[in-house]
Order: structure tokens, then sequence, then C-alpha cells
């Protein structure tokens, strides 16, 4: 195992493996979830500054911050989600089940047509017949293209009088996800996990319900999955570690062989 480590901090070294940042920024004009009334909101992030090398504290720069748990890229525990609310909260996750091997099915063209497209069993079953089974412990990533919306609240959230228009996962692939394949999680790079019209899904918000009560996680706001290829990668989530939280913003970091 030794040798493994090693092996890896070699091919680092060497430029053999590439470190690829799959999170977005985040400030104040990172997107958030917005949830009609009487539900509680979640707060924008928020930078207060302390002291910058002034009389506040002449030899250093910090500051406080505040914000949702579920901001920007960020982390679902099981205990997000009603389904999961006995089970882990982020800081019990095991630091294991936060590195995992990824891959990336790639809808952009549909998603471009159709903001409301949904993945289905037949679409996941269709790229295991090309590039295997998806990895036991592993994540499997959405790519729609949707992180380029990113900088857009507008366009990133595309809501109407109907609600939002995002691509998710449709009922049955939630369920069967959750149920058949022994994946760690899922990751979008939406604002959530599951589709926008997912309020309106028989049962509401698939992915978390089943998904996260089944022990598994949500990879939400990702970005640059265009620089992963469909198998190979190999992706560490790194939530803070906060007591009682139901998630948190993450950076996600993948690891991909050149």
């Amino acid at each position: 195992m030794t040798d493994a480590v090693q092996q890896l901090a070699a091919a680092l070294a060497a430029g053999q493996v590439e470190v690829v940042d799959l999170t977005q920024p985040l400030s104040e004009e990172t997107p958030i979830l917005r949830l009609p009334e009487p539900f509680a909101n979640t707060p924008k992030f928020r930078l207060r500054e302390l002291s910058r090398f002034d009389e506040r504290g002449p030899a250093w720069y910090w500051n406080a911050f505040e914000g949702g748990e579920h901001t920007g890229t960020h982390l679902d525990a099981p205990a997000h989600w009603a389904s999961g609310r006995d089970q882990d909260d982020v800081s019990q996750i095991p630091p294991a089940r936060l590195i995992g091997p990824a891959v990336v099915i790639d809808h952009t063209d549909r998603a471009a047509a159709d903001p409301d497209h949904l993945l289905t069993v037949e679409d996941v079953e269709a790229f295991e017949a090309t590039h295997g089974r998806l990895p036991e412990g592993g994540w499997l990533l959405f790519r729609t293209g949707w992180d380029a919306r990113a900088h857009d609240e507008a366009a990133f959230l595309n809501a109407d009088d109907t609600g939002p228009h995002t691509p998710g996962a449709d009922v049955a692939c939630a369920r069967w996800l959750a149920s058949e394949r022994a994946i760690l999680g899922f990751g979008v790079e939406t604002v959530g996990i599951d589709a926008g019209a997912a309020h309106s899904f028989d049962p509401p918000f698939p992915l978390h319900t089943f998904l996260l009560g089944a022990g598994k996680y949500g990879l939400t706001q990702l970005a640059n999955l265009d620089r992963l290829p469909p198998t190979g990668a190999l992706v560490i989530a790194a939530p803070l570690k906060i007591v009682r939280g139901s998630g948190s913003p993450a950076r996600v970091l993948a690891l991909v062989p050149r």
C-alpha cells in the first residue's frame, strides 16, 4: 500500500496525473436555491472583513463568513432529507466514503435541447454497455453543460411561472441508482441533485428521497466535468466537518490520468 501512495505521488510530481478542480467559486454572486413561500430559504454567502493590515489587526488579514450549508458546490449528507433523517450528518460521513472512482454520463446536447431533460435507467444501462458497470464505491456524475450558466443566477436557476427548469433524473432512475448500484452518490452541475421540475414528481424530489434515504450522497454545482473522461477519474469530495450539519460547501477535486 505504501508503494501505491508513493506511485501516485510520483505520478503527480511528474505530471502524469492532472488535478481538475470541480468546484465553482464561492462568493456573494453564487446562485442559490429559491423556495416558494412559506418555506425558509437559505441565505446567500457573505464575506465580512475583520481586519486587513490595519488598526483592527496590523499584521493579518481575515474574514468572517456566513451562508447556508447548501450553497455553491456542496455535498448533501443523508441527514439532509426526511428519508435519511436518522442517518449520518456531514460530520459523521466516513472519510473513505468521500473518495472514489467516477464515471461521467454526458447529456449536454440533450439538456441544451430540453432544459427539463431527465436521465433514465435505460440511459445508464446504455452507458454501462459501453463502459462497464457503474463502479462500486464510486460517483456517478451527470454532465449537462449547466456549469456554463453558473455566473448568471437567472440563467442558472432557469425559472418561470411554473417553476425552475433544469435537468436531473426521473423517478425510476433515482430509485434504481439507490437500490441497484453500489455507488457513493450522484453529482450534478445544477443547483440541486434533483431536476427543477422534481417538486411535481411522485414522489417529489426522488433523488433526495431515494439516494439520501439509502445512505448515499449528492454533489451539486460541479464545474469542469468536460475535462473528465467517461471513466478513469478519481474524485475527492471534501466538505467541512460540521457537527449536526445536513451538508456543507465542499472542495471537489478529480485526479485524471494524462
